[in-house]
């Protein structure tokens, strides 16, 4: 019996040459064969003789706003292939004179492009509108404006609301979470590891949260955009990248732990950032009547994101107090920032994409920490186990306080 490798007839190459070419020649060969391939088939055309008929025109009325009460703001995108001219407008069936903005000076619409189409209308408050975009070709996209309120705009009493607002659900909460920190230090790593589990646990329910908002708001994004795979790609992008940074940050267990806690304040605050960006859209539509109820259930609802942050801290040295005080505005702060995004402009394409990152940070963090409790302990041993599963019923009932 030989051991010598059997040959396919092939000639040996070397792996430095191969063919006795340069190396970056045989890497370039495929992409320009690539590039005579799509030059070909585009000098030929061998699709011409195929009729496949006009695209169908697609226009998504996004979002509506009504800046006054003589006016109504509808923003539309194109999503269909080809360009799109807006012919008429119809408020309740009946033709309306309009004005329309941002897309470069005319009523056509490009491919992908957005634009504001303003109608001169007095409509009264607490009424249903129906409004109606026609397309030169007869194509019609409709929406409802329901129980018409005045969007009050990013006024300077809007901006010093929002930003208390934000202060309330965001700062305060994840600061007075973080105070938790002493009493952490002093549990034995088995309940610490339980309470790692806990936060695990409040991260998962967010997770779950977050990824079920961002699929929801999906639908609204124009359909140019295809909302569900620009959530997959933020949650999976956002994951690997904070992946790649932390392990190439460092490789110290210490210096390992102050990043997981970053990165958990970063996750929770790409959350939070989301929590602004819909309180911020409720004053858009008008609905200011965001009482104290609600946000004392948002205070509630965050006050776990804070031992979460710090929990991967507890097992070593205390930190500085500078990293308490950057845990709590890089968690909190997003807030406020999301509620000055979310009045001004009620994008569904940003608060889509800012969800699903949020997830993808929040995502990562929970293997990690699944990681730091693996190496001191077992993930299935009772504790932990009913540590994550209180974390997610708890989360899941102080959320109740914030519907």
């Amino acid at each position: 019996m030989t051991t010598d490798p059997k040959s396919d007839g092939g000639v040996a190459q070397s792996p430095n040459q191969p063919f006795g070419l340069p190396r970056w020649v045989i890497g370039i060969v495929p992409i320009l064969l690539l590039g005579l391939v799509i030059g070909g088939f585009v000098a030929t055309t061998p699709l011409a003789g195929v009729d496949g008929g006009e695209p169908l025109p697609d226009v998504s009325i996004d979002y509506t706003t009504l800046p006054n009460d003589d006016t109504i703001r509808l923003h539309v995108t194109n999503n269909a292939p080809e360009p799109v001219t807006i012919s008429q407008v119809h408020v309740d069936e009946a033709n309306w004179q309009f004005e329309m903005t941002g897309a470069g000076g005319d009523r056509t619409l490009e491919p992908l492009e957005s634009a504001t189409i303003e109608i001169p209308y007095s409509w009264m408050e607490g009424y249903d509108y129906g409004v109606t975009v026609v397309a030169d070709n007869g194509a019609t996209f409709g929406t409802t404006i329901v129980a018409a309120n005045s969007s009050p705009g990013l006024t300077g009493q809007v901006v010093w609301t929002l930003a208390v607002i934000g202060v309330l659900i965001g700062i305060v909460p994840i600061a007075l979470g973080i105070m938790w920190f002493p009493f952490m230090q002093t549990m034995s790593e088995k309940w610490l590891n339980a309470v790692l589990a806990f936060s695990a646990g409040v991260l998962g329910y967010l997770v779950f949260d977050g990824g079920f908002e961002a699929f929801e708001t999906a639908q609204s994004v124009p359909s140019g955009y295809s909302g569900p795979l620009l959530v997959v790609l933020g949650i999976s992008g956002a994951w690997l990248l904070l992946q790649a940074v932390t392990d190439w940050l460092t490789d110290d267990e210490e210096e390992s732990r102050l990043s997981l806690a970053y990165s958990a304040a970063l996750g929770i605050g790409l959350h939070n950032l989301a929590e602004g960006l819909a309180i911020g859209a409720a004053f858009a539509t008008g609905r200011t009547s965001l009482g104290m109820f609600l946000i004392i259930g948002f205070m509630i609802h965050n006050v776990t994101e804070g031992p979460v942050i710090v929990a991967p801290l507890a097992d070593g040295n205390r930190p500085s107090l500078a990293h308490f005080v950057a845990f709590g505005l890089l968690a909190g702060s997003p807030a406020i920032l999301g509620g000055w995004i979310g009045v001004s402009t009620r994008s569904p394409l940003l608060n889509t994409l800012f969800l699903a990152i949020g997830v993808g940070a929040l995502l990562q963090v929970v293997f990690d920490i699944g990681d730091i409790v693996r190496r001191s302990g077992s993930i299935r041993a009772a504790p932990n186990v009913m540590g994550f599963a209180i974390g997610l019923l708890f989360m899941y009932a102080t959320g109740l306080f914030t519907l």
